[in-house]
């Protein structure tokens, strides 16, 4: 924690050495919180909601950092977090950067993100669960330990299953040690509400509660434009339009995981642009032509033969 030297004073001495007032504005900036919002602006497309609450979070942050300065009462806040959402909506993104903003508010000591899954906590014999999940607790400690699809660990048909053992030591040290990590549970928003219906422990370990909505149409394209520009590319005026056609079309089918899709879609489409490129050959090629995505990149994709096919 921050303000150690402040803290280990008596408290008449403390009181004396707290400021008479603290500029909240200046913190913002000061603490690096600021570039930490900023950042997740830039990186992610949309998600307004989610801002918001991480902006509001910070603030409450700030808030209680310049109690503790002040010498004013104040109790270190439950920083456990569960975003839900369909996968590609930027949980693990925004998870990285709360690690990065509690970090430089002084409430975990390294800031790093460890993100793991079931199959890094729950082992497969007896006695095996308790030295995998305190090994990644270990590894976590000072930071966030991100679980996805946290659900997967309470397996209630299987009276065998070890996730219980997890979930216990879990709880255990998300209530005693709060001070020196911080737990993220992530997944579904469906089945996330039975997992803590089935786990109160977690409901009531848990004070931040963060919905990731899906990206629309116009976001999606958006976030195509924006992976493409990363990586030196651009669509062509008519591949835009057709990308814009795929988003509607591919939103509609199966197994659709927004900006996850949208890159395993850019990623097709690269490759049949190079090996468009290399069959049509037949001399030098510029620097335009080897950045650019066209319309037939795209138009060929099985999500358009599909839709076709329901037709």
């Amino acid at each position: 924690m921050a303000d150690t030297a402040v803290q280990e004073l008596p408290a008449e001495d403390r009181i004396a050495a707290a400021p008479a007032a603290v500029d909240l504005r200046a913190e913002y900036v000061e603490s690096g919180v600021k570039d930490v919002l900023d950042e997740l602006d830039r990186e992610l497309i949309g998600l307004k909601p989610v801002k918001q609450r991480i902006k509001e979070t910070a603030a409450l942050l700030l808030v209680e950092r310049a109690r503790r300065r002040m010498g004013l009462a104040h109790e270190t806040p439950t920083l456990h977090m569960s975003f839900s959402g369909n996968p590609g909506t930027g949980k693990t993104t925004v998870a990285l950067r709360m690690a990065d903003l509690l970090h430089r508010l002084g409430y975990i000591r390294k800031g790093h993100l460890v993100s793991v899954t079931r199959d890094d906590l729950v082992g497969q014999y007896i006695g095996h669960t308790a030295p995998k999940t305190k090994e990644i607790l270990k590894k976590a400690m000072g930071g966030v330990l991100f679980i996805d699809e946290a659900y997967y660990l309470h397996r209630q048909e299987n009276e065998r299953d070890y996730g219980q053992e997890a979930i216990e030591i879990l709880l255990q040290v998300m209530e005693n040690q709060r001070d020196d990590l911080v737990v993220i549970l992530a997944g579904y928003a469906d089945r996330m509400d039975k997992f803590f219906e089935s786990n109160p422990g977690f409901r009531s370990r848990i004070a931040h509660h963060i919905d990731f909505p899906d990206y629309g149409d116009d976001e999606l394209l958006s976030i195509a434009e924006t992976m493409l520009s990363k990586q030196n590319y651009h669509f062509d005026d008519e591949a835009r339009a057709i990308m814009a056609d795929y988003i509607t079309l591919r939103r509609q089918q199966p197994h659709f995981a927004n900006a996850r899709s949208i890159r395993n879609a850019l990623d097709r489409a690269r490759l049949r642009q190079a090996n468009r490129l290399f069959e049509s050959s037949d001399g030098p090629i510029d620097s335009r032509a080897l950045s650019t995505i066209t319309a037939p990149d795209i138009r060929v994709s099985r999500v358009f033969a599909m839709s076709r096919q329901e037709e």
